[in-house]
């Protein structure tokens, strides 16, 4: 159906329209004899949508140029350590829409945020207690909870990935030394229980050095993330999950530049005075410290 375009003026003629028609109708017939029936259906609606995109905004040579270039320099800027088309999903909301398509709600289950660029596999084995923080600058904080199934009963054994930001708002793969740093996983006990280490969580700007940061300020978009806390939690048999806590308070929850946030998953990240004493008796030096508490709850397999 033919759309006037958004400034107001007059659309296409009826003539331009049907040949506008017929383009679509040919490349999406192109696909037909694709033997793969998803395959098929993803380009067909890929293209359909994306020709619809471009006569509603009646795109121009000069627009289009400019797109090509957008996507080659966000292609020669992502590497093994920075993912430039990830952080431009985030941005555009597509990485949160494909994981409330994924991971729809089921029971009590914890909700699923973005999974985000910096993940990295690997990462150091902390015992029960651990520190996650490696030497990371920022103020140290108690994380504890549990792990269960949506009947309550705990999941021992579960494997807790958890990764972070440092205090001044890089993670370790943003360094150029190679650094392994706020970042580790764990196994959660018997009870299901686990605790560790780690950093109290501040707010930090996405990489805004690249073409997803100049198309944020083109836009009079902000690249700050509320501050939050990196889990992927996995277990046999359950749902894997990929999610944040993020700290209650926090004045960019409501303007995420990822959309991340999710009410269920903001966390009350107690303040500890100089000297009071820690869970696990560590003698931090006389800092000042946080405790949070986050408990998991996995959905079934295929839920």
């Amino acid at each position: 159906m033919h759309q006037t375009p958004p400034d107001g003026t007059a659309g296409p003629s009826a003539e331009q329209q049907a040949r506008e028609d017929a383009l679509v109708r040919q490349v999406v017939a192109s696909f037909d004899r694709c033997s793969d029936p998803r395959l098929r259906t993803v380009m067909q609606a890929l293209t359909r949508h994306l020709h619809a995109f471009l006569r509603e905004v009646r795109l121009t040579e000069d627009e289009w140029q400019r797109a090509i270039a957008f996507l080659t320099e966000a292609g020669h800027i992502t590497d093994d350590r920075r993912q430039e088309f990830i952080l431009l999903s985030d941005v555009l909301g597509a990485s949160m829409q494909t994981i409330a398509i994924n991971n729809q709600a089921y029971a009590n289950a914890t909700e699923a945020t973005v999974f985000g660029p910096f993940f990295v596999a690997g990462s150091p084995l902390i015992g029960p207690g651990g520190d996650a923080s490696g030497g990371a600058s920022g103020e140290p904080c108690w994380v504890e909870g549990t792990v269960t199934g949506t009947d309550g009963a705990p999941v021992p054994g579960a494997r807790i990935e958890v990764w972070q930001a440092d205090a001044d708002g890089y993670y370790d793969v943003q360094y150029a030394d190679q650094r392994t740093a706020a970042r580790g996983h764990l196994f959660s006990g018997a009870d299901g229980g686990y605790r560790f280490w780690a950093l109290t969580p501040t707010p930090y700007p996405i990489p805004h050095d690249g073409p997803v940061g100049r198309m944020l300020a083109a836009t009079g978009r902000s690249p700050m993330r509320a501050s939050h806390l990196h889990f992927m939690v996995s277990a046999a048999g359950r749902r894997t999950l990929v999610t944040h806590i993020f700290v209650r308070g926090d004045e960019l929850l409501g303007s995420d530049a990822v959309f991340g946030v999710k009410d269920s998953l903001v966390r009350d990240f107690v303040r500890q005075s100089a000297g009071t004493t820690t869970p696990d008796g560590r003698d931090l030096g006389g800092r000042a410290w946080s405790r949070v508490r986050f408990d998991i709850v996995l959905a079934p397999a295929g839920a």
